[in-house]
């Protein structure tokens, strides 16, 4: 898996033979700072987009390689003991509205260079059949994390936060809540050159500048009902500036940032999640402790956690998701929820390329 947050790649291993997953291993490799630009620059049309897009998408596709071999070694496994290898690719345009979402990866490269299955473009026969393409992990958290006599939510945060509802009885919900870590990351790296807010130290410096937010949370999405997805098409720098008036603290911004994710968050939770008591987050936003600081405080009747709480590390359940979906591309099973994306069914997803 490689997010919106544009941070590098994140690979597991996990064994179905038991029906539910065991997390075997993981493998992390960051993505350099030119990889990394030049895929923000195909988030818009430019100059040689095509040319520029295929060529990182065979870049892309080397690094997935040489991240599925570090967790071989990692995990002493060979190539030929893996049965499949679901691979998200690198999102560089997600456009529902337009029928279409695109994900870079070379995938007969990929199984070139490992000798192993690849699933990929898991979201666009979702798009086809009348649905988001977004988000496909609830489907996942229902088969791992769902209780019967349990309401919870888990809340992915990464470089966009999405949610799944997991009620005790009735049907999953799910959809992008809005901003995740995506525009406080945009925000450090351009003042500080750093990658990400720290535990959201940064943001502790600052202070919420209640005009600004007031107006980010004017944005239609936020109150637009689910089913729902959005990405850095929307909420990107641009999107930010035309709120601010330049006179701002860059760290005040910053802090109100964090807390613009942190309401969109919470308020998601109390406005389409009724009962639920349990709350458990992952993805790269669950380590900036300012931020979950935060929206526990802005959830005081419920209990909010990490999904390690649950037995999976919140760097890797994303990760681990779309190994599910690609078992279940295989096993000819379908992979998305229509009351979460809004298709008109349950749908296969995924393109399959053998080894």
């Amino acid at each position: 898996m490689s997010g919106t947050s544009l941070d590098g790649v994140d690979a597991v291993l996990l064994d179905f033979g038991n029906g539910l997953p065991l997390l075997l291993g993981h493998a992390y490799l960051p993505y350099a700072e030119e990889l990394k630009e030049t895929l923000l620059s195909l988030h818009v049309p430019d100059h040689d987009e095509l040319n520029r897009a295929a060529r990182v998408s065979i870049e892309l596709s080397r690094l997935y390689a040489e991240s599925v071999s570090l967790l071989l070694e990692k995990t002493g496994k060979r190539a030929g003991e893996i049965a499949s290898i679901g691979c998200h690719g690198q999102t560089i345009r997600h456009k529902p509205e337009s029928g279409y979402s695109i994900q870079l990866v070379d995938s007969p490269l990929l199984a070139e260079l490992t000798g192993i299955t690849v699933v990929s473009n898991f979201r666009n026969r979702d798009i086809a059949s009348g649905g988001q393409g977004a988000p496909l992990v609830p489907a996942f958290h229902d088969a791992l994390f769902r209780k019967k006599d349990v309401h919870r939510v888990i809340v992915n945060i990464g470089g966009i936060a999405n949610l799944t509802d997991l009620p005790v009885a009735g049907k999953v919900k799910g959809f992008d809540c809005g901003p995740g870590n995506m525009l406080m990351d945009a925000w450090i790296h351009r003042h500080h050159g750093k990658s990400c807010d720290m535990d959201g130290k940064w943001a502790s410096s600052g202070k919420v500048l209640q005009q600004l937010l007031d107006s980010l949370l004017e944005d239609d999405y936020f109150s637009m009902p689910p089913p729902k997805s959005t990405g850095r098409e929307r909420f990107g720098l641009k999107w930010l500036e035309k709120h601010l008036n330049g006179k701002e603290e860059p760290a005040d911004v910053q802090a109100t940032l964090l807390i613009l994710t942190a309401k969109s968050v919470s308020e998601a939770i109390e406005k389409h999640c009724g009962s639920a008591s349990e709350i458990y987050l992952c993805g790269g936003g669950a380590r900036n402790a300012s931020l979950v600081k935060r929206i526990a405080s802005l959830l005081p009747n419920r209990s909010v956690d990490t999904t390690e709480k649950l037995g999976m590390d919140v760097d890797q359940v994303e990760a681990a998701a779309f190994a599910w979906l690609a078992r279940q591309a295989i096993m000819g099973l379908p992979g998305n929820l229509p009351e979460v994306t809004g298709s008109r069914g349950r749908r296969i997803l995924g393109a399959i390329h053998p080894a």
